[in-house]
């Protein structure tokens, strides 16, 4: 089972209009609702792999009443017409020839007074462009951090791997990630943490087996706009691997077992909201699989790519996944810093 902690969930909305004016209204073409912030955003894609998630953190109100019952209805149910009672997950290394039955999402998440947040993704289909609109989250208690804190030691005792994501709620301190990577290292159970500025500066001191930040997360961190320097810099920090996302050019790893470039067989274009978090589900299923690097990362680029060619926020292409996956190249790095 892999845990996924989400302490900012949101309810999802993605809004697809033809095209987006400034100071203009707008008539609404197509609309969807999901469940959302990055470690439910992880659950879903881990869910559609064949992996049986967990997700904790905090919703609360009417909107996270309508987040639990979307949350519940997930998984697991085939979603692409075929027979998958039988599938099995395959090797990253060639193109899927049969799709893994989705997996459970179990719902651990711990009640709050406050209403769940709402996050908005306006798409303007005549260029593809996104406009994302993010509500700052309830206001989180102290004897609600309590109670998240007890669920999650609870959880942690059949947990292969967790996952740690995105923002804070008003009310969760900074050093939060931290607290709750440590339990983890102590249990030996890999732990990923995926946010951002003070949180993660904090975070990464109490030495989380991998962060995944994008470039502007990791030059802030670090200071330095290089990838390769800066990633390295990352580790110096604290943290055992860091997985760098460069956008379309793909992800740089730096790892105590190697560094590698991935990079997908051509750039796209799309809505590139969720493709982060598909690459952790990519990064965390090929963990627990056993995979190399290599197929690790494979896997998170084509995962990711696919989720820019998804009409839907948050979900990935799976027709472009398997085909993407054999064309995503991975070369070894030897430079050092």
């Amino acid at each position: 089972m892999i845990l996924t902690v989400t302490l900012n969930t949101a309810l999802d909305l993605t809004y697809g209009v033809p095209e987006l004016v400034p100071h203009a209204s707008h008539r609404v073409g197509d609309m969807a609702e999901r469940p959302g912030g990055k470690g439910l955003n992880v659950a879903r894609v881990l869910s559609a792999l064949g992996q049986a998630t967990v997700v904790t953190g905090f919703a609360g109100g009417s909107t996270g009443a309508v987040l639990r019952e979307l949350l519940a209805q997930l998984a697991p149910r085939d979603t692409t017409g075929t027979d998958t009672r039988a599938a099995a997950v395959t090797p990253a290394t060639t193109t899927p020839l049969s799709t893994p039955a989705p997996a459970p999402i179990t719902d651990a998440l711990v009640t709050v007074a406050g209403n769940t947040r709402r996050t908005i993704a306006v798409v303007d289909r005549a260029t593809g462009d996104t406009t994302q609109l993010n509500e700052p989250g309830p206001l989180v208690t102290a004897d609600e951090w309590a109670a998240l804190l007890d669920r999650y030691e609870e959880l942690l005792t059949g947990a292969d791997a967790v996952a740690l994501c995105g923002s804070l709620p008003p009310g969760i301190h900074v050093g939060a990630y931290a607290e709750l990577i440590r339990p983890a290292r102590a249990a030996g159970i890999p732990v990923l943490l995926d946010t951002s500025g003070e949180p993660l500066r904090r975070g990464i001191a109490a030495r989380p087996d991998l962060i995944k930040p994008n470039a502007e997360e990791l030059a802030q961190l670090t200071g330095s706009r290089e990838p390769l320097r800066a990633t390295h810099d990352a580790r110096r920090r604290g943290a055992h691997g860091v997985i760098a996302s460069l956008g379309p050019d793909g992800m740089l790893a730096v790892t105590p077992d190697g560094v590698w470039r991935a990079s997908p067989p051509a750039r796209v274009l799309g809505n590139p909201t969720g493709a982060g978090d598909s690459a952790v589900a990519g990064l965390l299923s090929g963990l627990v699989e056993g995979l190399s690097w290599p197929d690790r990362l494979r896997r998170a680029v084509a995962l990711s790519t696919a989720t820019v060619l998804s009409p839907t926020a948050g979900d990935f292409d799976r027709a472009a996944y398997e085909e993407l996956l054999p064309g995503v190249d991975v070369e070894e790095h030897t430079a050092a810093v």
